[in-house]
């Protein structure tokens, strides 16, 4: 859909003309622009103060070349990043990811997420991100501590618990972290909360590792009172097999739900009887393997090859939690023709436009991922919390405090989209809310 706004159709112009080449960084702006056309119109002084201007323009990119030694002693060479997106409202906050997709415009696109996304879990935390094409998987321990150590190096210059506090994400785990962080500490000769995402021995929070699941089925079970309905007995299928996948998995169980789905990029398996989270806890967190090895334990399961298909599954629910853009519009129009009326993303933009458009369309309830997947930063806000106390919060009074943010979430975005005629229009809401809390900050701060 155009925008209707000339003001902010003309600067998505000047976007798409200095980031040619990042789709997602411009489809990521597009969908935040479609949102706040009535705030432009409602709030002509933050066009005069340059807010939109300046949101779309990350305050610091950082691009650097990770050396390494594989184990072989062959000199190997990444790319590394860190968008250091905005920091009106905190310290820059966002993961690292590691994956060979990695380039400048998914990191910008991840950042300017972050920024919305740590706004609505009410913490003071700015938005970033950072990452490289490097790949753990297949690596032995000392290749990755070998990379994670260089790749540190450099980032450490730039970073700081009042600075920038990078986390975890994809192909970023507690094994990932705790080499940057070991890394950092030598460096810099001191202990602080650099990192989120730490192992339990060195300042790691309780429940960071069950944080987006859980979150993702806090907000949609949220959603799902608000318009009369609930997580029993519902149908649901999930992508991924990672944290978030396996976690939102368990919670949605918990609240009643049978989840039939699991998925890697190789394909995904379909359970009628429920997945079974033991099995598949083994086979990705013990065992490293592929999800095609949940048949081992449960031959009457199926295992189809190639993860589009999943979404042709009939569900009530559905929960990706893969990664981007991993439902289009022929997908979208499989979950409505399916019986699906819900959606809510654990994954980072995992619907393209065009699936969002199918949504609407058929009066779907839809949980977008700034706001249904904002509870690992949320527990990493909490993390850091913890840090700067020297305390170490129970898993129950972690997972409270969750919990209440997620609702608080839900209740912002729903309020936010009432205010502005968009009622039931979730992410709008989402984009408004965030982005207001944001936009009054960098006015109060001046032009900087």
């Amino acid at each position: 859909m155009a925008l209707q706004n000339k003001y902010l159709a003309d600067l998505l112009e000047t976007v798409k003309k200095r980031n040619q080449g990042e789709p997602e960084f411009i489809q990521a702006v597009t969908e935040v622009f479609t949102s706040l056309e009535p705030v432009a119109e409602k709030r002509p002084d933050l066009i005069e103060a340059g807010v939109f201007e300046r949101i779309v323009e990350p305050e610091r990119q950082i691009i650097f070349r990770v050396p390494w030694v594989d184990d072989n002693g062959v000199q190997r060479v990444n790319r590394g990043f860190r968008i250091e997106f905005n920091s009106a409202i905190g310290p820059y906050k966002g993961g690292i990811r590691l994956h060979p997709s990695v380039y400048l415009g998914i990191i910008k696109f991840l950042g300017f997420e972050q920024i919305f996304k740590n706004s609505l879990t009410t913490l003071p935390m700015g938005g970033g991100k950072g990452g490289s094409d490097f790949d753990p998987k297949g690596k032995s321990d000392g290749e990755v501590m070998r990379f994670c150590q260089s790749f540190m190096t450099e980032l450490c210059r730039h970073i700081g618990p009042n600075t920038d506090v990078p986390a975890g994400d994809i192909g970023t785990g507690a094994r990932e972290i705790g080499y940057m962080f070991g890394q950092y500490k030598r460096l810099r000769n001191e202990f602080t909360g650099v990192l989120t995402g730490k192992g339990l021995t060195f300042g790691g929070s309780l429940a960071r590792t069950e944080a987006t699941g859980y979150g993702v089925c806090y907000f949609t079970n949220e959603m799902l009172k608000a318009n009369g309905k609930s997580f029993e007995g519902q149908r649901v299928v999930i992508s991924g097999s990672g944290n978030v996948a396996i976690y939102a998995t368990q919670k949605a169980t918990e609240l009643g739900a049978k989840v039939v789905t699991m998925s890697d990029s190789n394909g995904f398996i379909y359970d009628e009887n429920g997945i079974d989270l033991a099995a598949v806890k083994q086979i990705k967190e013990v065992e490293r393997k592929r999800i095609k090895e949940y048949l081992n334990y449960h031959p009457e399961a199926t295992y189809t090859e190639g993860c589009s298909k999943i979404w042709n599954t009939p569900c009530d629910i559905a929960l990706p939690c893969a990664t981007q853009n991993e439902i289009n519009e022929e997908s979208a129009k499989a979950l409505a023709a399916n019986g699906c009326y819900c959606v809510s993303e654990g994954a980072n933009m995992p619907s393209t436009p065009e699936a969002i458009d199918v949504y609407f369309a058929n009066n779907m309830l839809y949980g977008p991922a700034k706001a249904a997947n904002a509870g690992g930063v949320a527990v990493s806000g909490l993390e850091m919390s913890q840090n700067s106390e020297r305390l170490s919060w129970t898993f129950e009074d972690v997972d409270g405090r969750l919990k209440k943010i997620m609702v608080e979430i839900f209740k912002s975005c729903d309020e936010a989209a009432k205010e502005y005629g968009l009622e039931g229009n979730y992410m709008a809401g989402a984009n408004i809310a965030g982005f207001l809390k944001v936009a009054e900050a960098m006015k109060a701060q001046g032009c900087v």
